[in-house]
């Protein structure tokens, strides 16, 4: 992932200038890949040493806030790799301590740029579903989750965080609302005793819904239980049909003069590049961050309410930064 941040970063037309591991292999590797590149075993030591100007996270979820801050502090701008963090507290002392060094706080939701939103949200808004009344984002199947960090809850943040946070990123493109309350349910314990993680192991199936004021709503499931999973990875719900897609195609379903029609058709190039040609063009010409602190907050908060929600047992109230 840090080769394919460079390379992107190199695309935006700035310049690596250091990179840091805890591993010295991957230094040499890096080292090599991009000669010249200065090489640190410590954010610490490349913070003091080196004219970095942005710093990009490419960790474990969990560590993300507690770097971003020691780089937001020492006057750098920041982008995370998503999710942005693991917490709604972790999100707000991120972007409280970027606006007062005055720099940046981003997440690297280059997805906000795939193929398929891109066409679904141009299509959306010309009408063809008539009014959104819903949008359900779903990723499942069934088998044991791996045995890497992703895997434990403590870590990764649990089963919704992963893919969750792109398919809320997604959503919310569609549905942009102003968000009242988050309800989570969750299911534990099924792979527990087949991983390493053990009682840290992710949940096998959760499920978030999203109370919107204007009396939509979203909902999100992911499942390592799924024996029948559903087909696409976002279906969106209007008055005058429904608007289906995964990464490679798309189907409208929709009514004329009392038939059911359906169409289906293949989505666009995605354009994740655009990510970090945002990030230079909002730095050197001043245009609008896309992805900002506060628009990259809005997925972590519900996936933090969501679950508290499942280990309370009640609804809870959305709050704004």
């Amino acid at each position: 992932m840090g080769r394919h941040h460079l390379q992107e970063i190199i695309r935006a037309g700035m310049k690596p200038l250091a990179v840091t591991d805890k591993d010295p292999e991957r230094l040499k590797v890096a080292a090599k890949d991009f000669p010249g590149i200065e090489t640190y075993e410590s954010l610490a030591a490349m913070l003091k040493k080196s004219k970095v100007h942005l710093v990009v996270i490419i960790t474990p979820h969990n560590t993300h806030a507690k770097l971003a801050l020691k780089a937001l502090r020492s006057g750098r701008h920041v982008v995370c790799e998503k999710p942005f963090a693991i917490n709604t507290a972790e999100c707000d002392a991120m972007i409280k301590a970027a606006r007062m060094h005055r720099v940046i706080v981003s997440a690297y939701h280059n997805r906000h740029w795939d193929g398929c939103i891109l066409n679904a949200a141009k299509k959306i808004r010309s009408g063809v579903i008539g009014d959104v009344i819903r949008v359900e984002a779903h990723m499942g199947g069934y088998g044991k989750p791996g045995d890497w960090w992703r895997s434990s809850k403590s870590i990764s943040g649990g089963i919704l965080y992963d893919w969750g946070a792109h398919l809320l990123e997604y959503s919310l493109q569609i549905m942009n609302d102003e968000m009242t309350e988050v309800s989570g349910y969750a299911k534990w314990g099924h792979w527990a005793s087949q991983t390493g993680w053990k009682e840290d192991t992710n949940e096998d199936e959760a499920f978030a819904v999203v109370r919107f004021k204007s009396g939509r709503w979203l909902t999100l499931t992911i499942s390592s239980i799924d024996s029948n999973p559903k087909v696409g990875q976002l279906e969106i719900t209007g008055t005058k049909g429904s608007y289906v897609f995964d990464g490679r195609s798309y189907t409208i379903i929709s009514h004329k003069k009392g038939e059911l029609l359906t169409m289906k058709g293949g989505n666009p190039d995605s354009e994740g590049w655009r990510f970090y040609q945002n990030v230079a063009d909002h730095l050197t010409k001043g245009k609008d961050l896309v992805i900002s602190g506060e628009w990259a907050r809005r997925p972590i908060h519900i996936l933090d309410l969501a679950g508290k929600s499942a280990v309370q047992g009640r609804a809870m109230k959305a709050k704004y930064a």
